[in-house]
């Protein structure tokens, strides 16, 4: 049976007119359809379900389904006959997603809807969509990882506050204070510990499911740089390690002050912690391109440091990068570029002046409309 012309994309032009007709591109689907007519030929097999199955559109249209789709279940049954779309249960309209193989083994994600022309009538087209499986796979890695470096990062701390607690309730007469002091002062930063990495915890929840809230404020972005090397002077660096230039008048900003709080934390301890020399900051009012105008403030953190590799450029911002000199959970310049893009804003990360590490953000200036 003809399936009518062929379109240059791997469909039927029956088939992409009356997705035309619902504002769709086939090719332009990330997961992979297939459709088949009431006498189950394929009038449809789009560009991801070519590179899914490797199989050429063009050699897939006008094929019955089962031939050009040769699925079988994990245990070694062929699915077409054993879901019989066109010759089972009259009321069937669906079978669920499952994981099923194609020729050579390879794993998909299979789903299938049957539409009819009446609620009992026959197989009208059989629709079909396909995932590969690698993209569940790499976040299955992602989120093994995850549990894997929460556990190492946990364990630490835990292991030292039991230790201390179980010495000093079993042993607390042999020690003098200034022993319990110290003690205790460790217990203390490993409970901070805990809390900074459950924290960060919360935060990538929020970031990958889209929920980081932000409660916009007026915010004085150069005092905070300003609080941020107060504090680093008051624990001991020298204050020449520091250069804050403001480039006036600034615009107004609206943002979170506890997340740019943790932007400017973030950046500023990779600074001093794995960068060298003097760390600068520079904070500056982004143009618009009419005349007179700002869009944004931007803030640039570098240093003198080695800087970071070319090949690690891209891989900065992704979860558990942490460069050359270990520690930490890799987590923070991931979170960092969430809260960013969370404003609106944008960051990148390049080589300084100075051959360092520079990082600069850019947020947006005014309140968004829904705000004003």
């Amino acid at each position: 049976m003809s399936v009518g012309t062929r379109s240059a994309h791997g469909v039927s032009e029956a088939c992409a007119g009356g997705l035309a007709e619902l504002g769709i591109d086939p090719d332009q689907l990330p997961d992979g359809l297939v459709v088949a007519d009431e006498q189950g030929r394929v009038i449809c097999f789009n560009a991801a379900a070519a590179r899914i199955t490797a199989l050429p559109a063009e050699n897939a249209l006008g094929q019955r389904l089962e031939k050009a789709l040769p699925l079988e279940d994990l245990e070694g049954r062929r699915w077409w006959q054993l879901t019989d779309p066109y010759g089972g249960l009259a009321i069937r309209r669906r079978q669920p997603e499952r994981n099923l193989l194609l020729p050579g083994g390879r794993e998909v994600l299979v789903s299938a809807q049957y539409v009819r022309a009446e609620p009992t009538g026959p197989v009208h087209r059989v629709v079909v969509s396909l995932r590969d499986t690698e993209a569940r796979r790499r976040t299955e890695r992602s989120h093994a990882e995850l549990i894997a470096t929460v556990a190492h990062e946990l364990r630490s701390p835990l292991t030292s506050v039991k230790g201390f607690t179980a010495t000093l309730l079993a042993k607390w007469e042999r020690f003098t204070d200034d022993q319990k002091r110290l003690m205790l002062e460790t217990v203390d930063a490993d409970a901070d510990r805990v809390t900074r990495l459950i924290a960060e915890l919360l935060d990538i929840s929020r970031i990958d499911s889209g929920r980081l809230e932000v409660r916009r404020q007026p915010v004085d972005i150069g005092a905070a740089v300003g609080r941020h090397i107060q504090a680093y002077v008051a624990a001991g660096l020298a204050a020449d390690r520091f250069l804050l230039r403001l480039e006036q008048p600034l615009p107004m900003l609206w943002a979170d002050p506890d997340k740019i709080d943790q932007v400017l934390s973030n950046l500023l301890e990779n600074a001093v912690r794995h960068g060298e020399g003097t760390v600068t900051i520079d904070i500056t009012p982004t143009a618009s391109p009419r005349e007179g105008e700002d869009t944004g403030t931007s803030v640039t953190v570098s240093d003198e440091g080695p800087g970071i590799p070319e090949e690690s450029m891209n891989r900065v911002f992704t979860r558990f990068w942490r460069g050359s000199k270990r520690g930490g959970t890799g987590l923070g310049l991931y979170i960092v570029k969430g809260i960013v893009e969370a404003h609106g804003g944008t960051i990148t990360v390049g080589r300084g002046s100075q051959g360092g590490a520079e990082f600069r953000f850019t947020l947006p200036v005014s309140a968004p409309a829904y705000l004003s």
